[in-house]
Parts: C-alpha cells; sequence; structure tokens
C-alpha cells in the first residue's frame, strides 16, 4: 500500500534532533532513523513474508528452476536500487514542502511554487488520483501483512491452519479497536522491534547463502535480462509478484516529514536494504536447495528451535506495518480535509505527537473494508493478487509530478532530467501493465475502491468551488452593509464572530440574523479560515485583520494543512479595537447551508445529490474549529449550485 505518514515524533521534536545532530549529536540520528524502522518501511520490511514466493506459488507461477530464481532476486535486487533507492530515497526525498513529503504535500508544492498555469487542472487531477489510489490500496496492506505472518502456524503446524483464519480477524479487529486509545506509547517499540526484525531476518539469509554462495551471483542485472530473453512472457507475468518487494516505497517520501531525509536514508541504505537483499537471497538459495520449501520460504529459513521465535517476530512486524498504515490513512485524510477534498471528519488527537490522531469515520470504513478481503479471499496468496495495481499506478503518477518539479521548480537540465524520467517511466509503466494482468483475479478491487474515492474528492472540491461561487455572487458587499446595518440596528455588548468561507462579501448567517433579530453586538468579526499550501505558518504571521469602522472587523486565520485548526486558542492571542477576546463574551455564528440540487450548469445531477449528502454527513464546524459548544449559534440557508 502506499502507506502515508504515521504516528512518530513530533515535528518540533524532529527539528530540535536535527540541530543536535547539527551540533555533533549523532545519538539523535540513530533515534530517529530506528523510529524510521518502526513506522517507513513496516510495508516494504514484511515483503519477504510472501513476495518470493508467490512468484512461483501465485497466479501466474514461473518454472521453479534455477534459470527463473536466479533471474527472480535479481529483478527484485534491482527494482529497490532503481525504484526505491534511485527514485524515492535519492530524488523524490528531494521535493519537499517545508519537511512535509507526500502526493498531497508534493501537490500543494506544484500548486505554490509552479510557473506553468495551464498544467494547473492536470496536475490537481492527477495528484487527487494518486490519493486516491493510496485509499485504494491502504485496506489491503493489513490484510495480506497481518494473514502472510499468521500463516506460519500452518507452516509448522498443518494441523491448526483452519485457526489462521480466524486468529487473522481477531488480531485485525483488537488492532482498529486499539486506535481510540493512541499509540504514542507502542510507537516507542515500533523502531526497536523492527530493528530485531531486520536483524534476523538478514542473519537468516546469511546462513542459508554460506550453504549456497553460488547465489551471490543473482545481484547481477545479467540473469534478470536472461530470464526475461529466455521467457519473456512468463518474466513479464512475474513481475506482478515481483512488485511486492518494493511496496511501500512510496512511503519513504511520505513520512520525510516526521523523521526527515537523512534518517531514513541511514535506515534504508544500512539496515532495511541490506537485510532484505540477505533474506531474499537467503530464501532463493533455499529454494535451489529444496523445491519443497516454497510452501513458506521465509518461514523454512529458520532452524527448528527459532521456528516460534520468528513467527512471533514477524507477527509483530506485520502487526506494526499495519499500524503504520492505519496512521498514514488518518493523516493523508487530515491532510485532504484541510485542502479542501474530503468534508470534515471528527477528529481526535490521541497525544501531544504529530500524527497522533484518530478518525472513528476513517477507521470503522477500514476495518470493515480489510474485514471483507480477508473472508472473501481467505489466503494470503489470494491477496497478493489484489495488491500491486493501486501502488504501481500511483508509482507512475508520481513520475509526472516529478517531472513537472524537475522542470519548473528546480530548473534541471533535460540531458539530467530526460533519462531518470525515462527510466522511471519505463520500470514503473512495465510493472504496471504487468499488475493489470491481476485484474480479473482481484486487482479490481483497489482499482474500484479508488475510482469511488476518486469521485467522492472531486465532487467535494468541485460542489465546493460551486458554493463558493454562488454564496460571493450573492453576496452583499461588506463597506455598503456597515454603513447601513449600524444606523438600522440596536448594539448589544459582546462581541459575535461571524464564520465566513470567503474573504469577502457578508456571510449569510450575518444577514440572516439582521433580518430575524435585528440586533449586533458592540464588535463584529467577519471570519474566515485559510488553509495554506505549507505545513505549518509561522504563528506571527497567523492572523491578519482589516477594520471596516463601527465595530467591524474582518480577520483571517492561516493554518499550515498539518496544524490544528484551534480558532479559539488564535483568538486568545490576539486583540481587536483595543479589547482581547474573552470566550464568556463572544458568541459564535455559523451558516449551515442545504443544498438543493438544481438544473444549473455546473455539476452533474447526480454529482450534485452525492454532494449535497456529503454535505449533510460532514462534521459540524463547530467541532472542527474546536469552537465552545455554549457560545455557538447556528444559522440555516438553502443555496442552489
Amino acid at each position: 500500500m502506499t502507506t502515508q505518514p504515521g504516528a512518530a515524533v513530533p515535528h518540533g521534536e524532529v527539528r530540535g534532533l536535527h540541530r543536535a545532530i547539527g551540533e555533533g549529536g549523532g545519538s539523535a540520528m540513530a533515534r530517529l532513523a530506528i523510529g524510521a524502522m518502526g513506522v517507513v518501511f513496516g510495508d516494504i520490511g514484511t515483503s519477504p513474508l510472501y513476495a518470493l514466493r508467490d512468484t512461483f506459488a501465485g497466479r501466474h507461477r514461473l518454472p521453479l528452476d534455477s534459470l527463473h530464481i536466479h533471474g527472480i532476486v535479481s529483478l527484485m535486487f534491482w527494482s529497490m536500487l532503481i525504484m526505491v533507492t534511485l527514485k524515492y530515497v535519492i530524488i523524490m526525498m528531494r521535493a519537499d514542502n517545508r519537511g512535509e513529503g507526500g502526493s498531497l504535500a508534493l501537490l500543494a508544492l506544484i500548486n505554490r511554487e509552479g510557473t506553468e498555469r495551464r498544467w494547473g487542472k492536470g496536475i490537481i487531477l492527477l495528484g487527487v488520483l494518486a490519493t486516491a489510489l493510496f485509499y485504494g490500496d491502504a485496506m489491503i496492506t493489513p490484510a495480506v501483512s497481518v494473514m502472510g505472518a499468521i500463516e506460519g502456524v500452518a507452516v509448522y503446524r498443518p494441523e491448526l491452519r483452519y485457526a489462521v483464519l480466524p486468529l487473522v480477524v481477531v488480531i485485525l479487529i483488537v488492532l482498529f479497536l486499539l486506535q481510540s486509545r493512541g499509540t504514542a506509547r507502542l510507537a516507542a517499540f515500533f523502531g526497536p522491534v523492527m530493528l530485531v526484525y531486520f536483524a534476523t531476518i538478514a542473519v537468516l539469509g546469511v546462513i542459508s547463502i554460506a550453504t549456497h554462495p553460488q547465489v551471490m551471483a543473482a545481484l547481477s542485472p545479467h540473469y534478470a535480462i536472461v530470464m526475461f530473453v529466455s521467457d519473456p512472457w512468463r518474466g513479464f507475468l512475474a513481475m506482478g509478484a515481483a512488485v511486492l518487494a518494493v511496496t511501500g516505497a512510496e512511503a519513504l517520501y511520505a513520512d520525510m516529514g516526521h523523521f526527515g531525509r537523512l534518517p531514513i536514508r541511514l535506515s534504508w541504505l544500512t539496515v532495511v536494504l541490506p537485510a532484505l537483499v540477505l533474506n531474499y537471497l537467503g530464501q532463493a538459495a533455499l529454494l535451489l536447495r529444496s523445491h519443497d520449501a516454497l510452501v513458506s520460504p521465509f518461514y523454512l529459513l529458520a532452524p527448528n528451535w527459532f521456528q516460534w521465535p520468528l513467527l512471533i517476530l514477524a507477527s509483530l512486524a506485520a502487526i506494526i506495518a499495519s499500524q503504520a498504515v492505519i496512521s498514514g490513512v488518518f493523516s493523508v485524510t487530515q491532510q485532504a480535509i484541510q485542502l479542501g477534498f474530503i468534508p470534515r471528519m471528527t477528529i481526535r488527537h490521541t497525544s501531544l505527537a504529530a500524527g497522533q490522531i484518530y478518525i472513528p469515520a476513517i477507521n470503522q470504513a477500514l476495518l470493515v473494508a480489510v474485514l471483507l478481503l480477508v473472508l472473501v479471499f481467505k489466503q494470503s496468496t489470494n491477496l497478493t493478487a489484489t495488491y500491486g495495481v493501486a501502488v504501481t499506478a500511483a508509482m507512475l503518477i508520481d513520475n509526472v509530478l516529478l517531472a513537472v518539479v524537475m522542470f519548473r521548480i528546480w530548473h534541471w537540465k533535460p540531458l539530467l532530467a530526460v533519462p531518470l524520467l525515462a527510466l522511471f517511466f519505463a520500470v514503473d509503466g512495465l510493472y504496471l501493465a504487468a499488475n493489470l494482468t491481476k485484474v480479473p483475479d482481484g486487482g479490481w478491487v483497489p482499482l474500484l475502491m479508488g475510482t469511488v474515492v476518486f469521485i467522492l474528492l472531486t465532487t467535494w472540491s468541485r460542489g465546493r468551488a460551486l458554493m463558493r461561487k454562488t454564496m460571493t455572487t450573492s453576496g452583499m458587499p461588506l463597506e455598503v452593509f456597515t454603513k447601513s446595518a449600524h444606523s438600522s440596528a440596536i448594539r448589544v455588548p459582546g462581541t459575535a464572530v461571524f464564520m465566513a468561507s470567503a474573504s469577502a462579501g457578508v456571510p449569510s448567517a450575518l444577514l440572516h440574523n439582521m433580518k430575524h433579530n435585528k440586533v449586533l453586538h458592540d464588535r463584529i468579526v467577519l471570519m474566515t479560515v485559510l488553509i495554506e499550501d505549507t505545513p505549518f505558518v509561522d504563528p506571527a504571521t497567523r492572523a491578519a485583520v482589516t477594520e471596516f469602522g463601527n465595530g467591524f472587523y474582518r480577520l483571517k486565520l492561516r493554518f499550515g494543512f498539518l496544524e490544528e485548526t484551534d480558532v479559539p486558542g488564535a483568538l486568545k492571542l490576539l486583540t481587536l479595537g483595543g479589547e482581547p477576546f474573552d470566550m464568556m463574551r463572544t458568541s459564535f455564528f455559523l451558516s449551515r447551508q442545504t443544498l438543493l440540487p438544481s438544473d444549473t450548469p455546473g455539476m452533474a445531477l447526480w454529482r450534485e445529490k452525492l454532494f449535497s449528502w456529503m454535505l449533510r454527513n460532514s462534521a459540524s464546524a463547530m467541532e472542527f474549529f474546536r469552537l465552545p459548544t455554549n457560545r455557538v449559534v447556528e444559522l440555516g440557508a438553502q443555496i442552489k449550485i
């Protein structure tokens, strides 16, 4: 799955550790590097559980001979070098949005700094599509990781194979139920556990390689080329399973904001990549010695006395990988809400750490989707047939976004950029084409989910834009309103804050209040909350105030797309008209719009109805902006778009 930001170290702490590193604190870098192993590499780290096995035992089986074993290991190794190391670790991680990574952060960066405006709409749609595919793939990782690990029970004790499915279901249910409690304490153990896991699989690989050292020759690209030349069609189909070795590569980029570029690179190059390569080589050596080991070359690497400890360790690694994915879904959803692609949802902060959030609606939906996958597909081999389509499509989209960054922001010379992009497009394109052959066997699942999410994201974004346009068109200029309202309404003590989505005109809530109540507070604040394309906003520049006289003010509050929109907290730091904000003397007026679908050009009628349903079910602005519940007044309005 595309894993995106997970539960990790607070943003400010990361910056502090980076300063410590700059001052010679190497232990800070080591802590971040170990922490990255627990969040960033969970998905790609658990791939050895099933990746090599499914190239020979999956839907498109390869002959279990020396040619194909050496060829597949060579393919996996060079895919990790090109797709993960070169593309994401070395190049993509340079494209950060104020330290943050991921498709949405990259999209915001392009939107803010790109100079080619005519590319805007198409690039935005591609970024949204990549995010939608992320959701389509997010439900697969917990299912395949946990099931792939627990199936080790049946490998060691075949008579217990009927217990695998119930055990997987129980583990997943418990995992999702624990999300509401937060993972701050557990996160401290993620990194060390994964460090032990990577060290273990590396040692097991080395022991197996020692019995058949000739397998080291598979590191040469020659073997991958020979396999494709000798058996091109089967080699092409095998790429659909070989891609499992690089799934999770985009997490390197997405989690950059939590750990920083250097710790992730350090973890990958010094621990994770060597451990994965050694384990795959060890599995290949085992298969060359005994074809019977194909039932699970990962688990059968272990000697008899270490089989159950390996099962426990691999299960912990799978749970950690699933936790990282779930946390990533929460974080990406928060970003999408802030950037206006998803309706407001209830977000609970489970700790002071960045990324430590819980979104009940997303947690419930993801649990249902994961359980359905487990119960329908029943085995990890069947689940891997659904895996890879969305990942490779998202990776291909990343190439397009990277091309825009290279040419329009970094201003790279074509002589350098074109060959790299051609290599990335060729490799990712081949992998996507190979994975499309899995669509009839289950690859349609993430594609269907991604399509549904894409429709929802674009419908909400388009609907909000049309609604704002309608409200702005029908609104009254504030200058005109202040002059007429001041002389025709009774003024009452206190402050009234009218939330306005547009930074011009008069909010409908204020017009309705005047129409029905015919009173105005002594201090009227028209407040617009703006979400910037940067992850964090300098508190010194958060507020911008314009005074219109007669006690009227327009206030703009700016938040980064990773910040919590704590409106009362921001107001307490301001003074308007010589007076601070007293929450007990401040009333917040909100407009709750009811959408009436119409034949007005803008969106298809079915999308208008869909947008109306999303609007009705979105979380209250009161909760989203953390407004005091006893100081809020909601006034309804009906609009057509």
